[in-house]
């Protein structure tokens, strides 16, 4: 591994808020970089360049199916966080391809594009109710609340359990620390539990919602197992919001930091698509993508990964290469071409990156139109990241207007 940093130096807090000059650091070593993961204390490696992003999210000698690295090599999770991640992110062909299919039609452009009258109108329904003046909590307010609603309303979960399912998805999103593996345990439990009384709802009364949809789904002759079924719905509600909460998050973050690109925007509000396309790239909503594990001891651009070791796609640093994008640290909403990896690349590319844009397209200039003095209602210092590698947003976003 190489040993210019400390083993945990990606996982420090003045790093979460600002990763960029630690991964140019790295990226000047070397383009697949040895750290220690600081939940578990495992060896993990992470890619720091365009190039060998693309090449590992599409190298077959890794698997995103943690069952399929040597036994002795594993590093597992929990078991109750294995009971819900039988889903499509978590699996390799054939079983991804299979899984993909059946919900892959929810979110095509066409039906998403069908979805924007009621995210328009959801979207001023929450600027509607925020108090006069403020300060508030834009993340919990508004970042939140615009896609749980909207991905609750698609899957049929009643509106008044939604602050249940944020509890629990953020239990299981947050860096399993040994501290943390109770509360993990019982929002697998939690969740695991609602959705299976959920599915028993709609077997005996089916509604024109996706869950309804994935339990009467075929394809070519194959259903979802009960155990798929279960993991699908958590993968489908958890980064059905938690991706958009960060995407415009960390729009508004951005665009009040680049007052000019603010007012570019507010002067020719057709750059909102362009505008989300930057904050993609700039400040993605996934630093990291999710795990994959080296089948066999395999050789990367100078490094030897053994069999069963982490291996992290930084797509952050991806996308601040600068062999990829001129002058990767200035944010310009015109930025031409963009070919960011803000939603990853290849056959895990995300299945709902059409409702995220249009979520964002929608918020963003909306939010700044109602609210035109909207600025930070703390010093940018007092602002709380996540403290984990895979998703990269603000704990919270005080805000006064």
């Amino acid at each position: 591994m190489n040993t210019i940093l400390s083993p945990h130096e990606l996982w420090a807090p003045h790093v979460r808020a600002h990763p960029h000059p630690l991964y140019a650091r790295m990226r000047r070593e070397g383009a697949v970089f040895g750290q220690r993961d600081l939940a578990r204390d495992i060896p993990v490696w992470v890619t720091t360049d365009y190039k060998t992003a693309l090449e590992v999210l599409r190298d077959p000698r890794l698997t995103k199916d943690e069952r399929r690295v040597p036994a002795e090599a594993r590093q597992s999770r929990t078991p109750e966080m294995m009971a819900i991640n039988r889903n499509m992110l978590m699996s390799d062909p054939p079983d991804h391809t299979r899984l993909r299919t059946l919900v892959s039609q929810a979110f095509t452009p066409r039906r998403v594009e069908a979805l924007r009258p009621r995210v328009e109108a959801i979207t001023h329904r929450l600027l509607d109710a925020l108090p006069p003046g403020g300060p508030v909590d834009l993340i919990d307010t508004f970042a939140f609340r615009l896609p749980v609603t909207v991905i609750a309303e698609l899957l049929g979960v009643p509106p008044e359990d939604q602050d249940q399912f944020r509890e629990w998805t953020g239990a299981i999103t947050a860096p399993p620390t040994q501290a943390r593996l109770e509360a993990l345990r019982r929002a697998s439990l939690g969740l695991k539990a609602y959705i299976q009384a959920l599915a028993e709802q709609r077997r005996a009364a089916p509604r024109d919602d996706l869950i309804s949809a994935l339990l009467q789904a075929e394809e070519q002759g194959d259903r979802l197992s009960p155990e798929e079924f279960i993991g699908m719905v958590v993968l489908l509600l958890g980064a059905g919001h938690e991706t958009t909460v960060n995407l415009i998050g960390n729009g508004v973050w951005a665009l009040l930091r680049h007052p000019e690109q603010l007012e570019r925007l507010r002067e020719d509000p057709s750059l909102a698509g362009p505008a989300v396309e930057e904050v993609l790239r700039y400040r993605g909503p996934v630093e990291v993508a999710t795990h994959r594990w080296a089948r066999e001891d395999l050789a990367l651009r100078g490094q030897v990964i053994p069999a069963g070791h982490t291996v992290y796609v930084s797509l952050l640093a991806a996308n601040h290469d600068p062999a990829q994008f001129p002058e990767p640290e200035r944010f310009d909403i015109t930025r031409e071409p963009n070919r960011h990896l803000g939603f990853g690349f290849g056959i895990h590319y995300c299945v709902g990156a059409p409702l995220a844009r249009l979520e964002a397209t929608l918020a963003l200039p909306l939010l700044f139109e109602r609210l035109p003095r909207l600025r930070l209602a703390v010093a940018e210092h007092a602002l709380a990241w996540s403290e984990g590698i895979i998703m990269h947003g603000m704990k919270q976003l005080p805000v006064a207007y």
